[in-house]
């Protein structure tokens, strides 16, 4: 199926298209682009990625077309023959963690996602960020848990909190809390209802 959205036209893969992601054929490569809805980034069919979903993915005649529909390339397998800048490639990992901090996330994860090896991505995100992933993903959820702790109405006890943001018990957060913030989470719960 062919879908016109006014920009660049893209099609959703046919049976010998899907085979050849599944594949990662390599004989393919050049003849079509395919893109991931969900991750917002495009790929040679030969990429080495995780297979998405079918139902996520498009396919682009050309690199320029998938990068016009706003689609980035791919980290990994350089659809364009280009290496993706660090900084938009962390923005790309950053985004994802932004998404998905409520998840189990490892580094694994992350750069199966974001189109890279664990120890790359490591590197070129505390470089970038200043920070690894693990703590940004750290900042994330205490930021979340701040935001919780601070709505005026909300019952919700500091455990429950705590899974709601990904940190898997109360103890833990109000550790994390502290050592973040210099105190606890009710004391930081208290501080906002006295504003």
């Amino acid at each position: 199926m062919t879908i016109h959205t006014g920009s660049p036209t893209y099609q959703t893969a046919n049976e010998a298209q899907w085979q050849a992601i599944l594949a990662n054929d390599a004989s393919q490569d050049g003849h079509f682009f395919y893109a991931v809805v969900t991750t917002r980034i495009f790929c040679r069919p030969s990429c080495k990625s995780r297979p998405p979903k079918r139902e996520n993915v498009l396919v682009f005649a050309t690199a320029e077309q998938a990068r016009a529909a706003h689609f980035r390339p791919c980290k990994r397998c350089k659809p364009e023959g280009l290496r993706l800048p660090d900084q938009e490639w962390v923005e790309q990992i950053a985004d994802y963690i932004d998404r998905h901090y409520p998840n189990k996330l490892t580094l694994e994860m992350l750069a199966e996602e974001c189109h890279g090896s664990p120890y790359h991505l490591q590197r070129t995100f505390k470089r970038v960020m200043h920070m690894t992933p693990t703590e940004y993903l750290v900042r994330r959820r205490i930021d979340e848990a701040k935001r919780a702790l601070a709505e005026r109405e909300s019952q919700r006890t500091v455990a429950e909190i705590a899974r709601e943001v990904g940190i898997g018990s109360a103890a833990y957060l109000i550790t994390l809390f502290k050592k973040m913030t210099g105190i606890t989470p009710n004391e930081y719960r208290k501080m906002q209802t006295e504003v």
